[in-house]
């Protein structure tokens, strides 16, 4: 009898569909799902078509060599996906394994498809090494075609285990990288080689846990607590951006605030703080706030919204963590999350509470003022609609990095109780006048005099003289301020997006 060729092809492709009984255990252990599940959670029911599922059919113990890919629709969009399975040897890579992944970054080039990365994988096999890693088509090419894609579609990572080695640059790639806690993890040397090589002794999460990214190293934006959420944030952050560059966001239902932005949410003030969260919630539709590394350098609030059903990006201060003053990291921020809403067509918003930039050995030794431009060259880069909003105070360069008048924001605006200044009453008068202050022996005469000076300065930075002499645009009451938002956006819908003819820039990094 000649060879039942419909039974082998079976034989492998169910090979492919279900895990052996010591990954199932394992996964059950660890509370991850299988990969099917996690795309089941991913697509349309229905809609997902494979490529490649016979990868490494004929060997033994390799089923898709260790990766789903394919296409399908999520909430109705089209999108790629390339989704280790780590009951494969523990998700390695192979030859076979790069291929699959490879041609789905192609797919995505040229039919300009978005990809989700559901990553889960030990890293490349050693044993492979020479037909994965060097050639033209080997490891490298899927981080060259990750670059390429950069801004051209998003690309949405859900980490669920680990993610080691070179492997650990396809999430940086990524528009967005969303940690599982307790599974996910990232590093280039494992632990054990850490100590091996360079002598230190680190645990896992210390080294390159998921709590670890996403508040420390912000390689890691937002943490999940299983792979659903993960996948529920990973839909949820796709829903604000369009499937390619040269799309718009999709739209919404329009709906109201969830609270009124009355006249006593800011207090007037500086020493006073508050939570930037309210004035968001007062501004936005209710309950679409989604925010990007709330646990990275959170003097910095970035994330999505819907205004009146459109999606917009939204940057701004925070008073309630170290006063709203910009540092390093959320310089660092603010750039990226700048960038992506630029390049996905979303218009931004600046919310500015802002004391300027840290000062300081420590942040001079960091790079501050680098990191400062760096995100300085994204405001200034933006062309999409774009609203900056002095909510209470913008001093120095913070006023340039919230995107103030010289950076031709569609419309600078300001509450009645806004400041515009290079730096605060008490900073500026200090700087000035320290040696004549110093020279008045009397503490009531001296204390008359600085506040006499007080006066004086703030009569000079007063907002409705900025209005009067055009710095701003416009003072809005609370109020008022979502209509106007609403209205200035939309006029601006179709600006000129043009800004410099190059081939691009070379921002401070």
């Amino acid at each position: 009898m000649g060879r039942d060729h419909y039974a082998e092809v079976d034989a492998a492709r169910k090979a492919t569909e279900v895990p052996s009984d010591a990954g199932a255990a394992k996964l059950a252990a660890q509370g991850k799902l299988y990969v099917r599940d996690r795309l089941d959670l991913l697509f349309d029911t229905g809609t997902f078509v494979e490529d490649g599922q016979l990868a490494h059919a004929l060997a033994t113990g390799l089923p898709a060599d260790g990766v789903v890919t394919g296409r399908g629709l999520v909430e109705g969009r089209p999108a790629l996906v390339v989704a280790n399975d780590p009951t494969v040897k523990a998700g390695s890579w192979g030859a076979r394994t790069v291929e699959k992944i490879v041609r789905v970054t192609e797919t995505a080039l040229r039919d300009e498809l978005p990809v989700f990365w559901f990553i889960d994988s030990a890293g490349a096999r050693i044993t492979d090494q020479v037909e994965l890693f060097p050639g033209r088509r080997g490891a490298g090419r899927i981080f060259h075609n990750q670059v390429a894609l950069s801004g051209k579609v998003p690309q949405i990572c859900c980490l669920f285990g680990p993610s080691a080695a070179g492997g650990a640059y396809i999430p940086s790639f990524c528009d967005v990288v969303i940690m599982v806690e307790g599974n996910a993890s990232m590093y280039l040397g494992s632990p054990r080689m850490a100590e091996m090589v360079v002598g230190e002794k680190v645990t896992l999460d210390e080294m390159g846990g998921a709590r670890m990214h996403a508040t420390v190293s912000g390689c890691g934006d937002n943490l999940a607590a299983d792979d659903a959420e993960a996948i529920e944030q990973a839909k949820a952050f796709f829903s604000y951006l369009p499937g390619s560059w040269r799309q718009p966001p999709p739209s919404y239902a329009a709906g109201g605030a969830a609270r009124e932005f009355t006249r006593d949410l800011v207090p007037a003030e500086e020493s006073m703080g508050y939570d930037i969260h309210d004035v968001i919630d007062a501004l936005i539709d209710g309950d679409s706030f989604f925010e990007v590394k709330p646990l990275f350098a959170a003097e910095l609030v970035t994330g999505f919204g819907l205004l009146e059903g459109q999606p917009v990006g939204v940057v701004a201060n925070q008073p309630a963590v170290k006063g709203g003053v910009l540092f390093t990291d959320s310089a660092d921020k603010a750039a990226r999350f700048i960038w992506l809403c630029d390049a996905f067509n979303v218009p931004l918003i600046y919310l500015a509470d802002v004391p300027g930039f840290m000062i300081g050995s420590s942040v001079e030794r960091e790079g501050i003022i680098r990191h400062g431009a760096k995100m300085i060259t994204a405001v200034a880069e933006a062309t999409v609609p774009t609203v900056s909003v002095i909510v209470r105070k913008a001093y120095g360069a913070g006023l340039y990095a919230m995107c103030g008048p010289g950076f031709g924001p569609d419309a600078c605006l300001a509450l009645p109780t806004a400041k515009i200044a290079v730096m605060g009453p008490e900073a500026a008068i200090n700087a000035v006048y320290f040696n004549k202050i110093a020279a008045i022996a009397d503490d009531e005469e001296r204390a008359a005099y600085v506040e006499g000076l007080r006066l004086e300065y703030e009569a000079d930075i007063d907002i409705l003289r900025l209005a009067s002499d055009l710095v701003i645009d416009a003072i809005v009451e609370p109020e008022e301020l979502r209509g106007q938002l609403v209205a200035r956006l939309a006029a601006a819908a179709g600006k000129d997006r043009r800004f410099s003819e190059r081939r691009h820039g070379v921002p401070p990094v």
